[in-house]
Order: structure tokens, then sequence, then C-alpha cells
């Protein structure tokens, strides 16, 4: 399975977010590094079909994903940075709810709910309402969301955002758990979210690739040189937060 940006450009009124930008992806799990306002946001949505780009062409496999349609829609999973849940639904009903928009039977989706929610570490509290939990515990609901119907693609912007040091590690391990026969996407930019479990490191800086290539034991470095004068965010390390 192939994923390939070809020639993509979004423009916004006249400013380019995303630039001329080419990339393939196969199997494996892709870090996605870049500072807030890189064009990373920009460039998820589009490879998810939320948004068209101005110019150039996105492919699974050789056909064009907005030609692709519903068939395109089942291979993904796809966590935004801020997604949107119902205050008053228990994380099960939540799970059902998405899981019914995604087409899974009834019987498979109350299983795959549960599998994933005691994955996720949140079993216990299943039926509490989601207005209780907390940013962490609501980022997790989300990422169960997103691999609700074994997604064969995987994006994932800003998904470690809220969680604390333990489950950082924690959601680093399911992803690696998962990576053999998937496309996974992880867009950051948090070092450590990447470091160690990435298959390869592509860095974005104003719309376009500044670097891509395998991982490497001075990937912070590598990234602090591209935005030394940028934000202090920029390249933090998640587990020292």
């Amino acid at each position: 399975m192939e994923l390939r940006i070809s020639n993509v450009t979004k423009a916004y009124k006249g400013k380019r977010a995303v630039d001329n930008f080419n990339l393939e992806l196969g199997e494996g799990l892709h870090g996605l590094l870049g500072a807030n306002g890189s064009g990373k946001t920009t460039l998820m949505r589009m490879i998810c079909g939320l948004l068209r780009p101005t110019e150039g062409v996105i492919t699974i496999d050789g056909v064009d994903i907005a030609q692709a349609g519903e068939g395109y829609r089942e291979y993904l999973g796809y966590l935004p940075q801020h997604f949107g849940y119902y205050p008053n639904f228990s994380a099960m009903d939540f799970m059902t709810y998405m899981a019914a928009l995604k087409g899974l039977p009834k019987t498979i989706a109350m299983e795959r709910s549960e599998s994933l929610l005691d994955e996720l570490g949140l079993y216990a509290v299943r039926k509490k309402k989601l207005k209780t939990y907390s940013g962490g515990m609501l980022q997790r609901v989300g990422i169960a969301q997103a691999l609700l119907g074994n997604p064969k693609i995987l994006v994932l912007d800003e998904p470690t955002a809220g969680l604390d040091p333990k489950e950082r590690v924690r959601f680093r391990q399911l992803l690696t758990s998962l990576e053999k026969d998937k496309i996974i996407i992880l867009s950051t930019h948090i070092v450590s979210d990447v470091e160690k479990i990435a298959d390869d490191v592509i860095i974005m800086k104003e719309g376009g690739i500044v670097y891509r290539g395998p991982q490497t034991d001075n990937l912070e470095d590598l990234y602090l040189h591209f935005f030394r004068d940028g934000n202090p965010e920029d390249g933090m390390r998640g587990d020292l937060k």
C-alpha cells in the first residue's frame, strides 16, 4: 500500500499553507515534526479528504482519493488536533456512536470499543460521562475512536496533547504494536513523540519538507537546527514536561 502526495499546494487568500509538497508513504510509522503553523494540520486534513488541494493530487495505490470516495474513508482512522464529542455521552456511548458512523455491526462495535478502552486504560470509567473526564482521558477516547475500524491508514494530529508522561509512554507502545500493516502518520511538534519509534522522520517548515530521513540519535538537535529562532515549545521533550 502506498500513499502518494504529488505537487500538492493549499493556499488561503494567496498564502500557501502547504507549498508544492511531495511525499511517498508506505506501511510503517512516519513521524511528521514541525512547529505550530508549519502546515502539518492542513496537510493532515488534505490526506483525510477534508480539504481539497489548491493544486496537485493525493493518491492511494494510484487512485486519486478525491475519486475513491467511501472506499478510501473506510481505510482511514483520524484523530484531529481538537476532536468533537458529546459531553453527556459516556465513553462507551461515544465509541458505539462513532462505530455506527463507520458502519461497524453492533456486536463488533461493542467488542471493539471495550477492547480499545481497556488498552487505553479507560475500561473502569467507560460508563462515566465524558464531561467528567480530564483532558488526558478525553485524548485517549479520541485515540480509541480513531482505531475503531482497524484502519489501514491512521492519521494522528498532535495525539499526545494533554497526556501525562506515563500516558505518552503507553501511547507510544500502542503505536509500535499497530504499525505492521498500516500507514501511520504521527504529526507533532514534540520530538519525543516520534523518537525511537518512527520508521522515518519528516520535518516540515513553512509548508514544505526541510528534512526526511531515518530515525537518528540526534533527532532533537536536528529539529532544533531548523527552528533555532522559533517558538520555545518547538522541539520540547514531552516526557520532561
